[in-house]
């Protein structure tokens, strides 16, 4: 027996071994055999600036995301696991002044678009990983740029971002 071959051979033992001990996912992230469903309710919009569609935006990315790394059944309430939560703040902030030219006034060159949700997680199985807390993201734009056309891919990669966040805080325990 070769050298690859034996490699090869030590690291799908390895593998087999540290799989006994619960379900694991390529996410990183380990459930209990007894966790099987997730429900996901509706994140509202208590913002009081923001895209009209924030909610159902949010809803849907998050949903989407556990559907795709995890292999829970999304299920309309009494999950396993139970996730919900509603956007608390949507601002945009100026974040790099510029001086004007001669006689001009000075502005802002940066913005910043910052949102931030806030989650309550359940797992009905092992209350130590319950928790309720917020989760920020922004995205820095230039001025030059026009928000109206942009805003809806900005408030989208912010979104996958916050959802990235809850996920590793709920299901991989990071």
């Amino acid at each position: 027996m070769n050298l690859k071959t034996f490699s090869f051979l030590v690291l799908l033992i390895c593998i087999g071994l540290s799989s006994g001990c619960g379900v694991y996912n390529f996410t990183g992230g380990t459930l209990s055999p007894d966790t099987k469903t997730i429900s996901i309710s509706q994140f509202y919009n208590n913002a009081p600036l923001g895209p009209s569609n924030m909610s159902a935006l949010f809803t849907e990315t998050i949903k989407d995301y556990f559907q795709q790394n995890t292999s829970l059944e999304l299920v309309d309430s009494n999950g396993d696991l139970q996730l919900d939560g509603f956007i608390t703040n949507y601002t945009i902030t100026p974040v790099a002044a510029t001086s004007g030219s001669q006689g001009q006034a000075d502005f802002s060159a940066l913005s910043r678009i910052t949102i931030t949700v806030s989650a309550t997680y359940t797992n009905v199985n092992d209350a130590t990983f319950d928790f309720d807390r917020s989760f920020s993201f922004f995205k820095d734009f230039d001025n030059s740029t026009n928000l109206a056309s942009n805003e809806e891919a900005f408030v989208e990669e912010i979104f996958d971002q916050i959802v990235l966040d809850i996920f590793n805080a709920s299901v991989a325990n990071w």
